[in-house]
């Protein structure tokens, strides 16, 4: 097995969060009891802390002496995307020959479980990389996976660009992805900025992949719910209510 190490972007700010839970960083605001990023480092226990970079920017000071030393940090600076976020974890990545997952502070449902299935599988078939996908129909504005005429993964499209056609397709991208870390570094520059914000989304690297000829595969994981983030106090609430859920089956 590869060695494995994960990349987790937490620099935001949460300004639709604030009036609910005050002026900390996003990835601290607290769910179920609990700061979101303290549950999303959780659920991918099965990587060593040291092998965790958390990415920070605002309020970075909180998050590092929350969780202390035993994580890696790296700083964005500017919030330029997803892309900019990861990196800006490039240098501390040079030479390492192995496998990277990408998650995020503020995405506190993915279960341990299935996290661990798709690195798996990652591993397993040699991928260059390994996209979360899943469907929930209560999720109208998610990213869609596009396949081509084979079934296979071609590229995805965010809610909000979709034509009327691909608003209809059912499999919706979760944001969580494993790397070939090599693989990763190499295409991640290209990444451009050319849309309305001007950032660099790390979502466009599996496309550029295929053009590449490089091997981008799909995990499917059942429950739909894993996919929803925090971004306002209502999907606050919603995965506070997923989450006591599941603790009260354990």
């Amino acid at each position: 097995m590869k060695p494995i190490r994960a990349i987790v972007p937490a620099a935001g700010k949460g300004k639709r969060l604030q009036k609910v839970s005050g002026d900390a960083p996003k990835a601290m605001f607290r769910v179920a009891g609990r700061p979101m990023l303290e549950v999303v480092l959780e659920n991918i226990g099965f990587i060593a802390p040291k092998d965790v970079y958390i990415v920070v920017g605002y309020g970075k000071e909180q998050i590092i002496e929350y969780f202390g030393d035993a994580y890696s940090y790296t700083e964005q600076t500017e919030q330029l995307g997803t892309g900019h976020a990861v990196m800006t974890c490039a240098e501390a990545f040079r030479g390492f020959d192995g496998n990277v997952l990408i998650t995020f502070g503020d995405m506190p449902l993915f279960r341990r479980s299935e996290l661990e299935k798709m690195c798996r599988q990652h591993e397993e078939n040699g991928a260059d990389c390994t996209l979360m996908t899943a469907e929930n129909p209560n999720l109208t504005m998610w990213a869609r996976v596009l396949r081509d005429e084979k079934g296979e993964f071609a590229a995805i499209v965010e809610g909000k660009d979709c034509t009327p056609e691909q608003a209809q397709i059912k499999e919706l991208f979760s944001g969580v992805m494993v790397f070939n870390s090599r693989s990763l570094f190499e295409v991640l520059p290209q990444v451009g900025c050319a849309n309305v914000q001007k950032e660099y989304y790390v979502t466009e690297v599996p496309e550029l992949m295929v053009r590449r000829g490089m091997k981008v595969q799909t995990y499917f994981t059942p429950d739909g719910d894993d996919l929803r983030g925090i971004n306002t106090p209502e999907d606050l609430e919603a995965c506070e209510q997923i989450l006591k859920a599941r603790y009260a089956l354990v």
